[in-house]
This record gives C-alpha cells, sequence and structure tokens, in this order.
C-alpha cells in the first residue's frame, strides 16, 4: 500500500494519522504548526484522501501501512500522533511494532471496541446520488436526514470532488470503509504493553475516552499521561488548536 502523505519540517520525524473520514488536509494547520520543531509526515490512510483504495481495512494492516511507509524512507523510527481512527492505528503500531514508536500521541480515543456509531452516516452518504446534484448545497440538505449535524456534513462531503469531465464522485473509498465497518470499530490488538511514554488527549465533552477507561490505558500503556482538553469535543484539534499544539510540543520535548 502507497500512502499519500505530505511532509514538511526539519528535525525529529513525526507520523500525524488522520480519522475516520479525514485526511491529511484536515491536519494541516497543525502539521504546520508542529514543522517548526519536527520532520512532519502527515499520512492518509488507504480508503481516504488521496491514497489507493482496498478491499481489506483494519488496525493490523493500516499500522503495517505505517511501517511499509517508514521502511521505503528509512526512517528506522519516529514519533506518532493519530486522532480516533488514526488514533487506534497508532496504538496498534506501537503495539505490534514498538521499536518503529519512540513517543506516542493519542488524541481522543481508546483501545476498546466502540459501538457502531457511524452506520447511518455511512448508509446516508452511500443513498446519496452524487449524480443529480449541480452544488455542495444540494448534497448538505440531502444528507440532512442522515447527518442532522451541519458541521459534520461539511466534514464528510469535504470528501467529494469534482470528476475531470462534470459530476461529483466520492474520493473515499466508501464502499470499501462500510465493509470493513465493523472491523474498525473493534478494540486493538494487545500483545505486551508498550513500555515508552505516551500522551493521551481527550475532549471534555466528549464520549470517546471515559474514565472508565483509565485502567485499560494504563494496563497497555504504563507511562501514559490523560490529559483533557476543557472545551472541546472529539474533534479537538479543530476546537482548542493552540491548547493541543502545547500539549503535544511540549510532550514530544
Amino acid at each position: 500500500m502507497e500512502l499519500h502523505f505530505e511532509a514538511s519540517g526539519d528535525g525529529e520525524p513525526l507520523i500525524v494519522l488522520h480519522g475516520l473520514f479525514g485526511s491529511l488536509d484536515n491536519w494541516r494547520s497543525i502539521s504546520a504548526r508542529l514543522s517548526a520543531h519536527f520532520t512532519v509526515f502527515a499520512l492518509d490512510h488507504r480508503n481516504h484522501g488521496g491514497s489507493a483504495h482496498a478491499a481489506e481495512m483494519d488496525y493490523l494492516l493500516m499500522a503495517q501501512d505505517v511501517v511499509e511507509f517508514l521502511d521505503k524512507r528509512g526512517i528506522s523510527h519516529s514519533h506518532v500522533l493519530g486522532h480516533s481512527m488514526g488514533g487506534k492505528t497508532a496504538m496498534q503500531l506501537a503495539l505490534s511494532y514498538p521499536n518503529r514508536v519512540n513517543k506516542l500521541i493519542v488524541a481522543d480515543i481508546a483501545p476498546r471496541t466502540y459501538p457502531p456509531w457511524h452506520e447511518k452516516m455511512i448508509a446516508g452518504m452511500l443513498d446519496l446520488d452524487l449524480a443529480r446534484f449541480d452544488s455542495r448545497a444540494q448534497m448538505e440538505a440531502a444528507l440532512a436526514p442522515a447527518v442532522p449535524d451541519l458541521p459534520t456534513r461539511r466534514f464528510l462531503l469535504k470528501n467529494v470532488v469534482r470528476k475531470a469531465g462534470n459530476g461529483f464522485a466520492w474520493r473515499m473509498g466508501l464502499e470499501q470503509i462500510k465493509v470493513n465497518y465493523s472491523r474498525l470499530t473493534q478494540a486493538v490488538l494487545a500483545g505486551e504493553p508498550f513500555e515508552k511514554p505516551v500522551l493521551f488527549v481527550r475532549g471534555a465533552n466528549s464520549e470517546y475516552i471515559l474514565e472508565t477507561d483509565f485502567s485499560e490505558i494504563r494496563r497497555l500503556f504504563p507511562r501514559a499521561e490523560i490529559k483533557t482538553l476543557r472545551d472541546a469535543d472529539h474533534l479537538l484539534h479543530i476546537q482548542s488548536p493552540q491548547e493541543f499544539v502545547h500539549l503535544v510540543t511540549s510532550f514530544l520535548s
């Protein structure tokens, strides 16, 4: 799997992994800030952004994608930052390939299994007949019954691109994500604990990392710190970017 990526900055390597339905585009401003201190490699996961589509998708495969990315560039080890789905990929990478990860930052996701919260969202996106739309505003209105929150609809529809001739198409592998979605809700595959420094950052208004998750986090990551951003929910890097970057750079320094 050849992952699409953007590189910026100079210093120790830092891999940045986005969440479900996202892409490196959603992290460009954070990557730019972090590139003042590190060589930032922002990646697109398989079936996302500019990366290729693949029939199979799970956390072990996506961790292997990152290892392949590092190998092709001669990077023996790196800091890794992942949000949501990318956070689970980062955890799997650290647990399966501990020698490839220096320090780990996990943004608003725990290592456990989650309910299928996105099923209705995926069905709503697949039900959109993109051929009949002339504008994104029309798509936003059509997606509203499945996704009532307007900012979320706009986030999802960033994955719609204009075709070379006319009309629109999904950039991400939406059908492949649907087929593999149950695998993406599962817990990471745990072996030996990851003994290096780890920072978990959660949003105070998010349900993705609860206090009941702390014991499992510390079992798998004994040196974990857990920090809470007071005015943020799941998209904490967007809602509190300055605080988020400060936590990340302080931890990695």
